[in-house]
């Protein structure tokens, strides 16, 4: 049975992307293989985990790290027990630093009916092609070089590839910073994979000083790539406009 460090554990719903509004369990897994200048997220690992003591009632109790696969699986049916909900969010971090960790979780719960979703920064297909037939819902950003410090493109590619065959998503985050140029190159990467493939536009929640982008800028920027790729969607992070977690 493996163990992970994890953050917390929580019920709440989707604040972003296409499942915008679902109710899901959100499973926030310590470490990440990036470190991007938009980032809003406490990934260090942590002595304790917070666990919600009921599906939604921000309240918290602590749970000794690591946590194993067991332990998070019987949380999760908890929650499912009392709220019906759509899908289970392996998030991070990047989750994916843990793919056998979610592997064994996701073999556990897999008699609830929930989904199984995995929000990652699309790096490591590796890992995901280990654990894909466990994943319903793949919700894979794109990280720009101007924000990271390095081009990705190419690791991108290979991971769209890897997870083109699921319920994909992209998701590209667009500051005041960010370059037309550069962002329509993260399009054509897209396109040259499936030009069927979702992408969201997320404006930036502004944090460590990145300016968030203009209306003007998002409404040009989804036009040109509506121009490249089919689907092309502005939604940003709902759930802070109602301090949710």
């Amino acid at each position: 049975m493996s163990k992970a460090n994890v953050i917390e554990i929580f019920s709440s719903v989707q604040g972003e992307g296409k499942y915008l509004g679902c109710r899901q369990i959100f499973i926030r897994l310590a470490d990440c293989n990036l470190n991007c200048a938009y980032c809003d997220t406490n990934f260090l690992r942590a002595d304790c985990c917070r666990v919600e003591t009921a599906a939604g009632s921000m309240i918290f109790r602590d749970e000794k790290n690591p946590l194993d696969a067991a332990q998070v699986a019987e949380i999760i049916k908890s929650f499912c027990g009392e709220v019906p909900t759509h899908s289970v969010s392996f998030t991070g971090g990047e989750p994916l630093l843990h793919w056998q960790f979610i592997g064994e979780v996701s073999s556990a719960i897999k008699n609830l009916g929930v989904k199984i979703f995995l929000e990652t920064n699309g790096t490591l297909y590796n890992e995901f092609e280990k654990i894909s037939g466990a994943v319903d819902i793949v919700s894979m950003d794109i990280k720009l070089p101007g924000v990271i410090g390095q081009n990705l493109f190419k690791v991108h590619q290979k991971f769209l590839r890897a997870a083109q065959e699921k319920n994909l998503y992209v998701k590209i985050v667009v500051a005041g910073e960010t370059t037309l140029e550069e962002f329509l190159a993260a399009v054509d990467l897209i396109a040259s994979v499936d030009k069927e493939i979702l992408l969201i536009l997320q404006p930036v929640t502004p944090v460590g000083g990145v300016k968030a982008a203009s209306a003007e800028k998002i409404l040009s920027f989804q036009a040109a790539a509506l121009r490249k790729i089919k689907n092309v969607r502005v939604i940003p992070q709902t759930h802070k406009f109602i301090n949710l977690l």
